[in-house]
């Protein structure tokens, strides 16, 4: 079992990512830190963990390559049957590992496995032991129901992947920068089935300042265009016989226009400028230009013009608590 731990500035959180995959009880792993040129000391730190231990091995760039490159050249060097990528700023839940493994072993036909990234931001959450169960999709199923939804329900941190699976995707996409884990699974579910460790916490998540998606992929309206963007790529780059059903694509591409035009509706309850509420506008006229038939039913627009109203609060609230319920204990 390998896992590939990529470090850009964070050396101050190394210690503690990598001594839980150390302490990881039911799996033989092996530990690859890839330095992309951080410049502040974290391959130092890096080289000082290895020194300790034999399980762990140091890439360290003299130029900063990114973080796609990055992931693709460590998860390369994985010698293991399994593995994970993991940010050096995030943890594994104890037993994490040795459950996913356990789970695709029984069921050789998965080449992925997640579960639950508990999020933090100082102390670890208090974790409650509880009694856990296995969900396997049929790859395809799976992913005709993301797709479906222009939905990514997988947080990387605890993902781990038949390297077989990986090998078969191709790695991380360059042409995506804020979405290459969302092509990822969507391709592995093409090709292999889904499995899900469910109703505990698989890997702790960090939230801070610096995190990726906070800073340099902010914005609701980039998280758009990127999943287009995924939708796009994969059924441009499938072949005749492994493309996936076009009603799917239409489907998913309807879900962006939709949320495209819930997030106006909040944007425009919230007094935001002119040119914000425009730029919505204009994705969702060209997504519906590109893809015709994924312009809403009037109901659904009349749903989706009631649903962002302040009268419609409660219900929202509502709504939205039982999504997350459903996506917290089942994945989806």
């Amino acid at each position: 079992m390998s896992v590939v731990i990529p470090c850009y500035r964070y050396g101050h959180y190394l210690e503690t990512s990598v001594k839980s995959v150390l302490n990881q009880r039911g799996v033989q792993v092996e530990v690859i830190i890839v330095d992309d040129a951080s410049g502040d000391g974290s391959a130092d730190v890096a080289r000082r963990l290895a020194s300790e231990d034999d399980r762990v091995r140091v890439i360290a760039h003299a130029v900063n390559r990114g973080h796609i490159a990055t992931f693709n050249e460590g998860l390369d060097e994985a010698v293991g049957a399994y593995v994970s990528l993991l940010s050096a700023d995030d943890l594994l839940a104890p037993g994490s590992l040795s459950r996913s493994v356990s789970l695709m072993q029984h069921h050789p036909r998965v080449g992925m496995v997640y579960g639950h990234a508990e999020s933090f931001s100082a102390d670890l959450p208090v974790i409650r032991a509880k009694d856990r169960s296995w969900t396997v999709w049929a790859g395809r199923r799976w992913f005709a129901s993301m797709c479906g939804r222009a939905f990514n329900p997988v947080y990387t941190p605890g993902v781990v992947m038949r390297k077989e699976a990986w090998q078969q995707s191709g790695g991380y996409d360059q042409r995506t920068q804020h979405a290459e884990d969302m092509l990822m699974w969507y391709k592995t579910a093409l090709r292999w089935d889904i499995g899900r460790v469910n109703n505990g916490v698989q890997a702790f998540y960090r939230l801070h300042g610096a995190n990726m998606h906070l800073t340099r992929f902010a914005g609701a309206l980039r998280d758009l265009a990127q999943k287009r963007k995924v939708i796009d790529i994969l059924y441009a780059d499938a072949g005749e016989h492994d493309r996936p059903p076009v009603e799917v694509r239409e489907r998913g591409m309807r879900a962006l226009v939709r949320s495209a035009r819930r997030l106006r509706a909040v944007a425009a309850r919230d007094g935001a400028p002119a040119d914000v509420l425009r730029k919505y506008d204009d994705f969702a006229r060209e997504t519906c230009a590109l893809h015709p038939s994924a312009s809403p039913t009037r109901r659904q627009a009349q749903w989706d013009a009631f649903i962002e109203t302040r009268a419609a609060s409660l219900v929202r609230r509502v709504d939205g608590h039982l999504r997350w319920r459903r996506w917290r204990r089942y994945g989806t």
